[in-house]
């Protein structure tokens, strides 16, 4: 058993009964080639709900600063993660989410770049555009809702595959994309 097998075990084993987790629209993520899942961010529990909940293996990108301890980064390195520098251009990482692209990987993001304290909706960054319109990847929206107060379930609400043809073909910008990406988020969140 490799390392982001067991450490799904081991989270899908703690998490899923403690927040009472649940996934919905897991039908909507494809089952091979190249996937970006893009999610709001409202704990640090984040990623490893999304991945306990998420039939395939993901690729985060994750903060620079988690790295930095030998033991976590060793981990982090095992279980597909790979660092970003947050508040500048970040050529490296931006380099190796496409080449997790182009092998049919999975990649996930949190556009909002950073955990909303209050729950609600921050505006995304560029980046999960960038990835978006450089890539034939599909585009799954994802909302956490619920906040992981162990009282009521917290529920992973996967949403269809973004039609990116229109906003290609206008040549959107990645922020403009980004932002299509976050409403979508939104609009699952309302609906749930």
């Amino acid at each position: 058993m490799n390392l982001y097998k067991f450490g799904k075990f081991v989270m899908k084993t703690w998490l899923k009964p403690k927040y009472k987790v649940q996934a919905i629209g897991l039908e909507n993520i494809p089952k091979s080639g190249p996937v970006i899942i893009c999610s709001n961010h409202i704990s640090n529990f984040d990623p490893p709900i999304v991945g306990i909940t998420c039939p395939r293996d993901i690729h985060f990108l994750a903060k620079e600063e988690l790295f930095k301890n030998k033991f976590f980064g060793y981990i982090l390195k095992n279980v597909h993660a790979f660092p970003i520098k947050r508040g500048m251009k970040d050529r490296n990482a931006l380099r190796r989410g496409l080449e997790v692209l182009k092998e049919g990987n999975v990649l996930g993001l949190f556009p909002e770049g950073t955990r909303s304290k209050t729950g609600e909706l921050k505006k995304g960054l560029a980046g999960a555009g960038f990835f978006a319109l450089r890539s034939d990847a599909a585009i799954i929206p994802c909302a956490i809702i619920g906040d992981y107060s162990k009282k009521k379930p917290l529920t992973v609400s996967y949403g269809k595959p973004i039609n990116m043809t229109s906003l290609k073909e206008k040549k959107a910008s990645a922020q403009e994309v980004t932002d299509v990406i976050m409403e979508e988020i939104r609009k699952i969140k309302e609906n749930h």
